[in-house]
């Protein structure tokens, strides 16, 4: 399949029933690692959602301090949640998507304490959608220290060792901890196999499932959201679906039993979420409904 008008399309893998109908590598690499930026947070989400069904943390409405053992004595952030932060929806000003929000991932990456420049940030008055990578690193620290053991461990033995996956890089904070902002790198195959074994409630809890794939939050006319997953229809069929810089995707099409895989280098492209979509409607869809 060409796709030279999609910009730089690493790989594509799509399955129907389990079965692969189209697996391709465009830069010739099937056993790379692929960067899938902010993928990772929804990943991160799965094994809150895991840790929480084996008690090693207290639920969705457990404060983000509390499980940091960092409580700041500022009454609005201490009362932070996790289901504040799976839903993008905290008082924290972080917006990834303003230049100028003080809480705007670029602004982060160069300090030495990602925690500390999150708790640090100014409140908001409002509570509704607003993308905050901040608040998914403070996210991936807390489950970190509830488990009691590195995060990529944990990933490793409840998601990746069952599906066969046995090669990753998991990034890390400038202190050492795990970060679940962005940046696993997984081969497309294990994005795929992962992808597939959400989308038949396999490994992570049905029940967990069930309200993280569930809208909790708007993001337009299109667009909702959920426990860092997204939710919108492409060519009259709904999705959920993983997704980060460049227009990288895992797409589950729960009614067609199918899973969809883009990955991709678009990181400098403006348009690149709307090449992905493109490549989604016009040329993958139509192999799988």
């Amino acid at each position: 399949m060409e796709l030279a008008e999609f910009g730089e399309i690493t790989s594509v893998v799509v399955s129907r029933g389990g079965e692969i109908v189209l697996e391709q590598h465009l830069d010739g690499e099937p056993n790379a690692l692929r960067n899938t930026r902010s993928a990772t947070k929804t990943i991160a989400g799965s094994l809150l959602g895991i840790a929480i069904e084996r008690g090693l943390v207290p639920g969705v409405d457990a404060r983000v301090t509390h499980l940091l053992g960092r409580e700041i004595g500022d009454a609005q952030k201490d009362a932070i949640t996790l289901r504040d932060v799976l839903t993008m929806s905290s008082c924290l000003d972080c917006n990834d998507w303003d230049d100028a929000s003080p809480g705007n991932e670029e602004l982060m990456y160069p300090t030495e304490d990602w925690v500390g420049f999150a708790l640090g940030l100014p409140v908001r008055d409002e509570r509704t959608f607003s993308y905050c990578t901040a608040g998914v690193v403070c996210l991936g620290v807390a489950l970190e220290r509830a488990l009691g053991e590195p995060l990529p461990d944990f990933a490793g033995r409840e998601l990746f060792a069952p599906l066969g996956i046995d090669r990753w890089h998991w990034p890390q904070t400038p202190r050492g901890e795990s970060s679940a902002a962005g940046g696993l790198e997984l081969t497309s195959r294990a994005l795929h196999d992962l992808g597939r074994a959400h989308l038949e409630r396999r490994l992570v809890p049905s029940a967990w499932l069930d309200d993280a794939m569930a809208a909790h939050a708007r993001i337009d006319a299109e667009t909702e959201y959920g426990y860092l997953w997204w939710l919108r229809s492409f060519g009259g069929h709904h999705s959920v679906f993983m997704t980060g810089n460049g227009g990288n995707r895992v797409h589950l099409f729960p009614e067609l039993d199918a899973v969809v895989v883009i990955t991709t280098t678009n990181f400098r492209r403006r348009d690149a979420h709307e090449l992905s979509n493109r490549l989604l409607v016009e040329r993958l869809l139509p192999l799988v409904s």
